[in-house]
């Protein structure tokens, strides 16, 4: 079974940079992709950013695009998501999810989940 563990939320200020990681155990990822989802309070779960596992390939929500990198360490069996620049609107809980297949933005796509890190930009 996939299973998907966050760490690395926080506070930070306005403008100050993150990481957040997710480490990946149970499957053989060649065939994943991976994503990154955001959900702020009162508002639906979003996309941010996806990760090919075995082509690297990314795909980025234009919300966060020039400022987060995805990126994944297949030695680790780890993603993470470098973010530059926060806004104070980027606060949210952060999500990693797993899907077999190419990358997406769908939430409905995406069959693992982690527990989610809560990152909180103040102003």
């Amino acid at each position: 079974q996939v299973q998907l563990v966050e760490s690395g939320g926080g506070l930070v200020q306005a403008g100050g940079s993150l990481r957040v990681s997710c480490a990946a155990s149970g499957g053989t990822f060649s065939n994943y992709a991976m994503g990154w989802f955001r959900q702020a309070p009162g508002k639906e779960r979003e996309f941010a950013a996806a990760i090919r596992w075995s082509s690297g390939s990314t795909y980025y929500a234009r919300s966060v695009k020039g400022r987060f990198t995805i990126s994944r360490d297949n030695a680790k069996n780890t993603m993470y998501l470098q973010m530059n620049s926060l806004k104070p609107e980027d606060t949210a809980v952060y999500y990693c999810a797993a899907r077999l297949g190419v990358n997406s933005d769908d939430r409905e796509r995406y069959q693992y989940w982690g527990q989610g890190t809560q990152v909180t930009v103040s102003s």
